[in-house]
Formats: structure tokens, C-alpha cells, sequence
């Protein structure tokens, strides 16, 4: 089940590296003896095994996508160097390959000229991008949608900024009459507008945004750590393809290849369309960079050590996997919208489930069909742990009744928030076992369905 065919090639690979280094006088590693480090991998696959299958068709529950093979070997590749690209000293190759496949991110939102670097995730590209934002426009408040990440208003606290949420509509979007009608008060610095929320896939209709921001002057964070890649998709309805065309005009932009990327952990980036927001970082250091009169990439990081590996796995895959309209990596986005596409016209053609919206992206949201919401919290949950029993694992969301109006459900009247069951479909292999899925997911509700009241 696990891919154990690569290993071969990147025996391969590690003996072209390896030639590289001959000319060095040899030495004797200190390690364990091979016997000792058999026990200790094979206690560790022990261990292991005490997971989800993430790497499945069958595990639709959280964004937890397996890395490409080419991302993997390369990683581990680099690995046998442990490159640092914090500086050219520690990670000369690497940090060469990261200024490249960075280029090519800012490329796919329409950006030659920018600022960026990769990051140990989405939480700490966020950050850098709130904290250029509260540099640029101190003491002024940090705006987000209700459904935006919840990290937004953690590092707003950290930043010492202050933050407010915005209501969002019943798809889960951000309200453009409740942004205007705070921004308007002139007291806001930066608009962080979410392309692919985390809990429903939702994009905020960032055109209007971007229209208050000339009326307004505010910053505009495009947060799309979820959604980004889907700039390159051509199955998108209007509404988030729009949002998507106009991208390029945000002032910061953070993604996580980690998650669409095809990635290991952790591989965030962000990207800023004014290169001079360089001089915020500028600090001294006594040793690190006067290698060399190249731009060393952590004089414009907060973070520090950054593993090289990351930056040669996403430059690997990235020259494997071009990000081109109509490419293979596109290709794979569009195959799990359509199996999410798939899943949510089956549901709402079956009847026993009803999907809360069409998704946008490739989250889908939905509810077992009872008359309250506390029949659907328990039944959801039920079906939560009777689909583990039949391989199909699924994630729990606890989402506003209202997403379900235009369901028709009366259950939005009697709680503000109902307990829902959440698949992201963000494997290619997803579009053809959509069909299996709702398979399983039917058996899920049988067994429930005979023993819930």
C-alpha cells in the first residue's frame, strides 16, 4: 500500500550526491550499529501504525494530503546535508532552489516583482505578513472574516494589534455591507480576506475588497494558505474564479504548499508585492552574513534555521509538476472539486444527507436529515464513528445553523450552531472513489439510522 518502489531511485540519487563530495578525505561516522538502528526503525514503524490512513482515498476527513513521491525523495535526498536556509553559509544549493520555486509561486498570482520566502507553515507566513502589516500601519486594527482561520486572532494578540471579526453570509463568506460599515470608521489597517476558509472551502468575494481598500486605504492580506493553488483550476463557478483573477492586486499573499503543494511538513510561503518591505527586517548579526553580497534569506525572514530539505522537495516537485494552466498538477485540484462536486450532488439527490452549500473549493459540509439540531449532533457523531468501522474517516465540524437555509432545514431555528459532518476531497484519488465513498458513508447512516433515536 505504502510506496516502497522509489527507494531504488533515490539510492540512485544518493550516489550521484555522494560523488560530489569524493574528493574529501574519508572519515567514520559515529552511529549505532546497523542492528541496533533495524530495532529502533522497526519499533518506530510499530509506532507508526497507530495513525489514519491519510495517505488513503478513504481518509476525506482533514487537510491531510500525501506528499508527492519526487517531494519525499527529494527531501530525504537533502536530508543527507541538512541544509540551512537561513544563510548562504549553511545552505548554498538550497537556498538557490528556494528563490526559484518561489518565483514560480509569485508567478502563478502575476507577480515578477515581490518579496518572499518559504516558512515553517501558514501560521508563521500569517504572522509575517500581520507583522508587516502593523509595522506599515501601527496601532490600526486587524480585520478577518467570522469563518477566517482562527490563528488570525492569536497572532494579532501576539503582534499586540487589535483584532476584529467580520460576520460572514450564509455560505460562509465575508459580509462586504458588515466590512464596509467598519471600515468606513477609518480605524483599520489591514484586511485579512480568506481564499479557501478551512472549515467550508469558502472564498470571500475579494474584487469588492479590493474596491473598499480604494475607497478606504487599508491593506489587503489574501490569507489563501487552503486555496491558493486553485488560481490554476478551470472547474471553479464564477464567484471563486473571480476572486482568484484578482489575487495579484492583494498587498501580501501567504500559501501553504504543505497542503495543495504536495509537500511534507512544514512548507508555508509569503509573498509581498512591495519588495521594499525588505527594510523591516533589516537586523545585524556578527557572523552570518558576510559570506557573501547575495541577498541571504534570512535577512528577510523572522524565522531562523528553515530546513534546506523543504526548499529542494518544493523545487523538485515544482520541476516535475509545472504550476501551469491545464498541467498535471492543475489537473489534480480539479479532480477532487469534482469528486467533491460528485459526493454533494449524490447527497442532495439521496436525500439522507443534506450538504449545508455547492462547495466552492473542495470541502464539503453536510448534515444527517433530522427535524433538530440536537438529533443531528448525536446521529453526526454516530455516523462519525460507524463510518471508521467501515475504513471511511470523515472530520466533525461544529458550523452556523444558517449555512443551512438554503437547504430548506428547519433545524436553523432552534440552534445558532449545529454539529456537522466535513470532508475535504483534496486527493486526486478522490474523484474516483467518490462514488465508494457515498457508498460507505449510506452503510454509516444504516447502522446509525436503526439504532438512533
Amino acid at each position: 500500500m505504502l510506496d516502497t518502489k522509489s527507494l531504488g531511485i533515490l539510492a540512485d540519487a544518493l550516489a550521484k550526491l555522494n560523488a560530489g563530495f569524493r574528493h574529501l578525505p574519508d572519515f567514520a561516522f559515529r552511529q549505532a550499529s546497523d542492528e541496533r538502528l533495524q530495532d529502533v526503525l522497526t519499533a518506530t514503524a510499530e509506532k507508526l501504525q497507530d495513525n489514519f490512513p491519510y495517505f488513503h482515498p478513504l481518509y476525506a476527513g482533514q487537510m491531510l494530503k500525501p506528499p508527492h513521491p519526487v517531494a519525499r525523495l527529494a527531501y530525504a535526498l537533502s536530508m543527507f546535508v541538512n541544509p540551512n536556509n537561513h544563510a548562504l553559509d549553511g545552505g548554498r544549493a538550497t537556498s538557490a532552489m528556494e528563490k526559484e520555486a518561489v518565483a514560480e509561486i509569485a508567478a502563478m498570482f502575476g507577480w515578477t516583482e515581490f518579496l518572499g520566502h518559504l516558512t515553517g507553515g501558514g501560521t508563521m507566513a500569517n504572522l509575517e505578513a500581520l507583522w508587516v502589516a502593523g509595522q506599515i500601519h501601527p496601532r490600526k486594527k486587524i480585520l478577518a472574516s467570522e469563518q477566517a482561520h482562527y490563528t488570525h486572532k492569536r497572532i494579532s494578540s501576539v503582534l499586540q494589534l487589535e483584532f476584529e471579526a467580520v460576520a460572514c453570509d450564509d455560505r460562509g463568506r465575508m459580509d462586504m455591507e458588515a466590512l464596509e460599515s467598519r471600515v468606513k470608521k477609518g480605524d483599520v489597517g489591514t484586511v485579512v480576506a480568506t481564499l479557501g476558509t478551512t472549515a467550508t472551502g469558502s472564498v470571500d468575494p475579494l474584487p469588492e475588497i479590493l474596491a473598499l481598500r480604494e475607497r478606504y486605504e487599508f491593506r489587503v492580506h489574501v490569507d489563501a494558505a487552503y486555496g491558493g493553488y486553485f488560481k490554476l483550476v478551470s472547474n471553479l463557478a464564477p464567484p471563486a474564479k473571480n476572486s482568484f483573477a484578482k489575487i495579484a492586486g492583494g498587498d501580501s499573499i501567504v500559501i501553504d504548499p504543505h497542503k495543495h503543494g504536495l509537500q511534507p511538513y512544514g512548507c508555508g510561503c509569503v509573498l509581498f508585492r512591495d519588495a521594499a518591505v525588505g527594510k523591516l527586517y533589516k537586523h545585524e548579526s556578527p557572523y552570518t552574513y558576510f559570506s557573501s553580497a547575495e541577498l541571504h534569506l534570512g535577512e528577510i525572514s523572522l524565522e531562523c534555521s528553515r530546513p534546506g530539505a523543504a526548499a529542494a522537495a518544493l523545487w523538485a516537485t515544482q520541476k516535475l509538476l509545472p504550476l501551469a494552466h491545464g498541467g498535471e498538477f492543475a489537473k489534480g485540484l480539479e479532480a477532487g472539486r469534482e469528486a467533491a462536486l460528485h459526493i454533494y450532488e449524490r447527497l442532495k439527490h439521496e436525500g439522507k444527507f443534506v450538504p449545508a452549500f455547492e462547495p466552492e473549493l473542495d470541502i464539503l459540509v453536510f448534515l444527517p436529515r433530522e427535524a433538530t439540531s440536537a438529533k443531528a449532533f448525536t446521529h453526526s457523531r454516530k455516523i462519525f464513528d460507524a463510518a471508521a468501522k467501515h475504513d471511511l474517516h470523515l472530520a466533525v465540524a461544529e458550523l452556523p445553523s444558517r449555512f443551512w437555509k438554503e437547504a430548506g432545514l428547519e433545524i436553523i431555528a432552534n440552534s445558532e450552531t449545529v454539529t456537522c459532518l466535513r470532508s475535504v476531497l483534496m486527493k486526486p484519488e478522490h474523484r474516483e472513489w467518490a462514488g465508494e465513498i457515498v457508498e460507505r458513508l449510506n452503510k454509516a447512516h444504516s447502522d446509525t439510522r436503526f439504532h438512533f433515536s
